[in-house]
């Protein structure tokens, strides 16, 4: 079943970001990660939150691809550049089968 990496960011470094999405895009892919949403247009439909802060999901095959590449070493290059580039909340969750799938 598919896993879930939501990660709400706060960009600190724009020069930083740029190395840090070039990696991490790269590795991401490498372990049969995609975007679901990057960065797109936000609708706040309740409650309160920072305007400044950005969505990311990417949708994994597995729980255990997704761990997989957030313990690679190619996205551990990525992560050099994290601390400075960008704040951020980071979870896995998991999916639901799909029926017939």
């Amino acid at each position: 079943m598919p896993a879930y990496v939501i990660s709400e960011v706060k960009i600190l470094d724009e020069d930083l970001i740029a190395h840090y999405r070039a990696l991490a895009s790269a590795s991401i892919d490498k372990y049969g990660g995609r975007y679901l949403v990057r960065s797109g247009a936000l609708e706040l439909i309740e409650g309160e939150r920072d305007q400044d802060k950005q969505f990311i999901v990417v949708e994994f095959p597995s729980m255990q691809r997704a761990r997989q590449w957030y313990a690679s070493p190619d996205y551990a290059e990525a992560l050099k550049y994290r601390a400075g580039a960008l704040d951020r909340t980071l979870v896995f969750a998991e999916g639901v089968d799909q029926p017939g799938g």
